[in-house]
């Protein structure tokens, strides 16, 4: 089939025509004509919106985003996590979808501005109630609302994130606390900015001059 543009074209070249046409069988053949081709265009499909047709494509072959950013809080009765999309309430709501299991949840929005996104979490520390937990689509954001079986304080939100703060803790947790105090002011040297080591060096020189003077009986 002849495409929208040429059809047009053709209709006003057949407009042209009739104005000049004075043989009455010539008039008829035009006027019939710009029948048909009316017709035609009528019939024409219309053209869908350029960001329709790139979310239909993007949606057959759009690709995947891992999310890694997000805020938590938390209630007596839930624990909620705040994932940022921008523009993620335009999408149809079966578009976010959160499937819950009792110690995991994993987010997949599909079709956000051309890409999927997808979260998962594995691990929670305690348990969660799977038909009480839920999600919320707000302004930008994504809202999920893991309902906790029971109604206690989580330190962290994965099993992972406790046991690696177990280890960091006792790093520096030992039988001496001069040991640890020192393990500490290590972990502040090697990680500050030079204000930071300039700070710790000068408490240091200090520390040391006050214990040759007698003033610190133990050494720190």
């Amino acid at each position: 089939p002849l495409c929208l543009n040429q059809l047009q074209k053709d209709l006003e070249e057949v407009k042209k025509l009739l104005t000049n046409a004075t043989r009455k069988r010539v008039h008829d053949v035009l006027v019939a004509e710009k029948q048909k081709l009316e017709l035609e265009i009528k019939n024409q499909p219309p053209p869908k919106p350029k960001d329709v047709a790139e979310e239909e494509k993007s949606s057959l072959g759009g690709y995947t985003v891992k999310i890694n950013n997000y805020g938590w809080d938390q209630s007596d009765k839930f624990v909620k996590i705040y994932i940022s999309l921008s523009g993620v309430q335009k999408l149809p709501a079966e578009n976010v979808q959160v499937n819950f299991t009792e110690r995991s949840f994993d987010l997949l929005v599909k079709n956000l501005n051309g890409k999927n996104y997808t979260m998962t979490f594995n691990n929670l520390l305690k348990p969660i109630s799977v038909e009480g937990s839920s999600r919320k689509i707000k302004t930008d954001m994504v809202l999920v609302m893991c309902k906790k079986k029971r109604e206690e304080k989580w330190d962290c939100l994965t099993q992972v994130e406790k046991e690696s703060k177990e280890k960091e803790k006792a790093a520096y947790d030992t039988a001496d606390p001069s040991e640890g105090l020192m393990n500490i002011l290590k972990k502040m040297y090697a990680e500050g900015d030079d204000e930071m080591k300039r700070t710790i060096n000068k408490a240091w020189v200090e520390s040391r001059e006050k214990q040759y003077k007698g003033d610190i009986p133990m050494d720190i």
